[in-house]
């Protein structure tokens, strides 16, 4: 993704200690839990964020007297140190995570709700629902992350298929030697690559509830489900061959890149292998293929606050007062270019197209689910669909897999 320059200049924080391992605060002698007067927050980050953080710590310092110690981890490593650090007291106030760390958090007990008050007008829908578990908010969501449905608009021009049958009807038009490629991890599987497809079909993974939350009922079955499964056969190798368990991710760059297909279904992380050769582009919503929107997962970035913090108040100042301003979220946009949750920002960076794009793309998706049942979905989801794909019995593929879905989640 291309960064939009804005002319912020991260101010590195001098009170702001960049450390390997830290315990979460405790209040000063003279001063007491949450009265900002000789109180410090822990914050973890990684390295790419730690510079736009600082710059607000500096001024949350000048302002409450608090003092913020960064502690800069590997992003892999955040979730299981949390949860393992929490209970014990020498986890931190505040960590930066993904959304999909939220299941994990809730079960284990080491995440605090958050009041966002007005600033959740300033972020986008799909990702305060991704920070929404039984109906409460459990974190600051500041950046989104998706795919979208990208074109060569050499062969296929700038304007966005009305439908999949629009789509392959353009391609064809245009003699593309590959309507489209798809992702499919290969033989494996990429239940995610295909999700907005499916979702066309109202037939969601999971339900969600009037919150927003997902609940444990599996949405794939019937009449929905069996749609698509029947949809994916007839595009599968014994179909018009449009997805094939042949393509992998370098495949799926590198066949369109070299201008062989009119169309792929990528995330901004792509962009810059997508047009290697020259390829020119325009980034568009995932096209319906069973007549309702094409909804994708998409995946969310923000910071919790510890269950056990002593400071829990302070920590929800710092992230609602000194990180939720334009400012701040500008400087974590131009350190590291997720999409913006953040509706000023996004507003702003959408004078590339690219971004653009991809913004549209997420307005229709829904959160990849964070409950724990999730982990039990992967591998079943991600064979069906290999097996439809290389000609098996569609609907009781389907059927088979969305029952034994059922008994592994209990």
């Amino acid at each position: 993704m291309r960064k939009i320059g804005t002319g912020f200049v991260a101010i590195a924080a001098t009170t702001v200690l960049l450390a390997g391992c830290s315990g979460s605060s405790t209040p000063s002698e003279g001063g007491d839990a949450d009265s900002g007067s000789g109180a410090s927050l822990v914050v973890w980050t990684d390295a790419n964020r730690a510079p736009a953080i600082e710059a607000a710590a500096e001024a949350f310092e000048e302002e409450t007297g608090t003092k913020i110690e960064l502690v800069q981890k590997n992003f892999e490593d955040i979730r299981n140190d949390f949860i393992n650090q929490v209970p014990t007291g020498e986890g931190p106030d505040i960590t930066v995570g993904a959304h999909d760390f939220l299941g994990s958090f809730v079960s284990a007990g080491v995440v605090d709700t958050i009041d966002l008050g007005d600033k959740a007008d300033q972020i986008e829908q799909v990702a305060l629902d991704a920070f929404t578990y039984d109906g409460q908010l459990y974190g600051f969501p500041y950046a989104l992350e998706t795919i979208a449905l990208v074109q060569n608009t050499d062969l296929v021009g700038e304007d966005a298929p009305t439908s999949w049958d629009d789509m392959i009807a353009r391609a064809q038009a245009a003699g593309a030697e590959r309507p489209i490629v798809v992702n499919t991890a290969g033989q494996k599987g990429d239940a995610y690559t295909m999700y907005g497809f499916q979702t066309s079909f109202g037939a969601p993974v999971f339900v969600q509830d009037a919150s927003g939350s997902y609940t444990t009922e599996v949405g794939m079955g019937g009449a929905g489900g069996e749609a698509f499964a029947t949809w994916l056969g007839a595009h599968g190798e014994a179909g018009s061959g449009d997805i094939s368990t042949t393509i992998d991710y370098d495949t799926n760059n590198e066949l369109f890149a070299a201008g062989t297909a009119a169309y792929t279904v990528q995330g901004p992380w792509a962009i810059e292998a997508l047009t290697a050769n020259g390829v020119n582009v325009k980034v568009n919503p995932i096209p319906s293929a069973g007549g309702e929107t094409a909804a994708p997962f998409v995946g969310v970035q923000g910071f919790y606050i510890s269950s056990e913090s002593a400071n829990k108040l302070l920590a929800q100042e710092f992230l609602t007062t000194y990180l939720a301003t334009d400012d701040a979220q500008r400087a974590l946009y131009e350190a590291d270019p997720r999409l913006p949750a953040w509706k000023t920002v996004a507003a702003e960076v959408s004078s590339d197209p690219v971004v653009a794009g991809f913004l549209a793309s997420a307005a229709n998706g829904v959160p990849q689910p964070s409950i724990p049942e999730m982990g039990s979905v992967w591998d079943l989801w991600n064979a069906a669909q290999v097996q439809i794909i290389k000609g098996g019995e569609p609907v009781g593929t389907w059927n088979t897999m969305v029952t034994d879905v059922q008994a592994a989640i209990g």
